[in-house]
């Protein structure tokens, strides 16, 4: 597959990649194994009877706003704000017990940044919930002030919206950058926003579906040490130290 992935990239990539967009629970941190299985057992005792990928399809990769309709529509009010109570407190305590980068993603961050190559962080969760996750696992180190919430935005994945907010702010054009994702929901994003999408099939999402929604398939995430070329140094501008507010209270 390496071989694969490295020349379909160089093609779409060109002479290299200005930035790096990382989204967080699924490729940064591996939360969404933790979540998934919390909350496919809550919605099942709660009388929405849900298998994990009943959960993976139906939740994954949408920003908060839209989950908590959808619980709404599947439970009524009241048990939605039952689910959402019960399910905050279950995966809080087992971020903080079990949470860990997902395999490969430090080392790969530290490459990255020794060979002078940008990267940001922009997902569906709230800064809450990423200042959480990241500091957990030790990753928030690597973003600074980089990091980008679908709060900040009118519309959340599949919209582009998010990711081409994050370019803006950090002067990019969107051709030149690379999003890495796990979910189908922001490879449509990605793919919407006219980004080069590189597709992570080591977690929860189907390979074939995110595949089939543009993205270039990996399994591993050192496969992409030899795919970012991060082209001439370029020294920091104002998008990389001013730090975006938090418009958002606690992540669900």
């Amino acid at each position: 597959m390496e071989g694969t992935l490295q020349a379909t990239a160089t093609v779409e990539g060109m002479d290299g990649f200005e930035l790096i967009i990382f989204d967080c629970d699924g490729v940064l941190v591996d939360s969404e194994r933790l979540t998934v299985a919390i909350e496919a057992r809550l919605l099942t005792e709660l009388g929405a009877p849900h298998s994990e990928q009943d959960v993976v399809d139906t939740f994954m990769g949408r920003t908060s706003a839209d989950g908590q309709a959808v619980l709404e529509r599947i439970l009524g009010p009241q048990k939605a704000a039952e689910f959402d109570r019960r399910s905050s407190a279950e995966i809080r305590r087992a971020f903080a017990n079990e949470l860990a980068p997902v395999p490969g993603i430090e080392s790969l961050l530290k490459a990255l940044a020794s060979r002078g190559q940008r990267s940001c962080v922009a997902s569906s969760g709230s800064h809450s919930k990423m200042r959480l996750t990241l500091g957990l696992t030790g990753l928030a180190k690597h973003f600074g002030a980089r990091i980008f919430s679908a709060a900040e935005v009118q519309h959340g994945k599949p919209a582009p919206d998010l990711f081409l907010h994050a370019a803006r702010l950090l002067g990019v054009n969107p051709a030149r950058c690379a999003v890495v994702e796990d979910s189908v929901p922001g490879v449509r994003a990605a793919v919407a926003a006219s980004m080069t999408v590189f597709g992570f099939t080591g977690g929860l999402a189907p390979a074939g579906a995110l595949t089939a929604a543009g993205a270039i398939p990996f399994d591993r995430m050192e496969e992409l040490l030899d795919v970012f070329d991060p082209g001439p140094p370029r020294a920091a501008g104002r998008a990389d130290v001013a730090c975006a507010p938090d418009p958002t209270g606690p992540a669900r």
